[in-house]
């Protein structure tokens, strides 16, 4: 799953700031992209056509309107049971996303509603004066219709019913704090180069600039989290490869796996797009690495990784499970399988996954997980390692998935992984901030 772009500050787009588009540019382009979403088509792929100059602030407005879509959804079928056509609506929704926090609101409302007019006056002029009574009386009905519109699941959580019931199934105890984080925007977190600096000189450089962090833990000793999210220009060193911008629960994948390996030890990176992992490996030890990837456009994003930070793999494009079409016979010290899957543990990076996603997605992902374990587990000689990792809370792609794996592979052992191990929720406890969802497991491939 392609990583989702930092998120902007909402409020440096509004029409007061010297030289920002006029929110109604801004309004018609998310509601353009939240339509895309709503064709099928992701968010990231929607804001890559829009124009650069309105890029930064609409994906700051898209973010939060498919944060509170559901809501806006349940609103839209109490104020015009009749819907609009598609792109009008998408109009109606995103503006009313944009209102339904009074209290976190990105805009005055008069403002908001003024502007969504002179939207609406662009896209469809007959639609001005639905659009303009649609919202004044939102607003003027605030109280009722948000909680009729929170008693319906879908505007409670903003999230498919579907997927609501999967995370209850999966987690009775923790299901609504889930839902509830996915829709909070995600803490900034970075991944210093170990090979250029220290974490802890890096947030002595951070303080310089003025820019406030703090260390994220023990467990991922390279992990700063930031207080704020800041474009990645204004970090220290960024651009000469001193830091990354990567989840600290994305990193514990290299931190483990690196362990114990020698300098030049062969290793396999079996889904390496974007290759955040790739590089994070690399950064720990010198291997001899293969990043693979089916998707060879994608490994592009790897080998401007790779530039960037001073560091060399082997690149190929090809699907892991085809073995004979990549593989030289030579056996891997370890393997890094970060399979595909749903996505379902980083909603809050990517709020369209939620509404891209469907029931039957999760059985052909988990089947295509399923191949990749046992088509790359014969290339692993004996004594390696293999570490699969999703970035998913359903534990059809997780711990369902390593059980059946000791199931079917007579030599393979579970090594443990400590407090961090098996599932990782998207939720924040009192020794660190939220994590994003994962899951991680490790095998040992015993001796014949």
């Amino acid at each position: 799953m392609p990583k989702a772009p930092t998120p902007a500050v909402m409020l440096a787009t509004a029409p007061t700031r010297p030289g920002a588009p006029p929110l109604h540019r801004l309004l018609l382009q998310a509601a353009d992209c939240v339509q895309a979403v709503r064709d099928g088509h992701s968010l990231t792929d929607a804001l890559g056509r829009v124009p650069s100059e309105l890029r930064p602030g609409t994906q700051a407005l898209s973010f939060t309107a498919l944060r509170r879509l559901g809501a806006a959804q349940a609103l839209r079928q109490q104020l015009a049971p009749k819907a609009p056509p598609p792109r009008v609506e998408a109009l109606l929704l995103t503006a009313l996303a944009l209102l339904w926090d009074a209290d976190d609101a990105p805009y005055a409302e008069h403002t908001l509603v003024d502007q969504a007019v002179q939207a609406a006056k662009q896209r469809a002029p007959a639609s001005q004066g639905f659009i303009n009574a649609v919202l004044r009386r939102f607003l003027r009905e605030r109280e009722a219709l948000s909680a009729a519109a929170r008693r319906d699941p879908l505007g409670a959580f903003n999230h498919p019913l579907w997927w609501l019931e999967a995370v209850k199934r999966d987690w009775p105890a923790q299901w609504q704090d889930i839902l509830a984080a996915n829709n909070r925007p995600p803490p900034m977190v970075l991944r210093v180069n170990a090979r250029r600096t220290s974490a802890s000189a890096y947030l002595d450089a951070l303080a310089h600039v003025g820019i406030a962090a703090r260390l994220v833990g023990p467990e991922v000793p390279q992990a700063i989290v930031l207080d704020r999210p800041h474009p990645v220009q204004d970090l220290p060193g960024f651009a000469a490869g001193d830091v990354s911008v990567q989840d600290a629960a994305a990193q514990l994948a290299a931190h483990w796996l690196a362990q114990g390996l020698a300098p030049g030890a062969r290793v396999l990176d079996a889904c390496a797009a974007p290759g955040g992992k790739t590089a994070h490996l690399l950064e720990l030890q010198e291997l001899d690495l293969l990043a693979l990837d089916a998707d060879g456009q994608r490994l592009q994003r790897v080998q401007e990784n790779l530039l960037r930070l001073g560091l060399r793999a082997q690149l190929k494009a090809a699907d892991a499970r085809q073995t004979a079409t990549w593989w030289d016979g030579r056996p891997f010290d370890a393997i890094l399988l970060d399979a595909p899957c749903s996505a379902a543990g980083i909603v809050r990076r990517h709020p369209d996954v939620r509404w891209l996603r469907r029931p039957d997605d999760i059985r052909a992902l988990a089947q295509t997980q399923t191949e990749l374990m046992d088509a790359l587990w014969p290339l692993l000689k004996p004594g390696g390692r293999l570490l699969y990792a999703t970035c998913s809370i359903f534990r059809a792609e997780g711990q369902a998935q390593a059980d059946a794996f000791l199931q079917r592979q007579s030599d393979a052992q579970p090594l443990p992984l400590g407090p961090l191990g098996g599932h990782l929720l998207p939720v924040a406890d009192n020794d660190r901030p939220a994590f994003d969802g994962f899951f991680y497991a490790h095998f040992l491939k015993r001796p014949p």
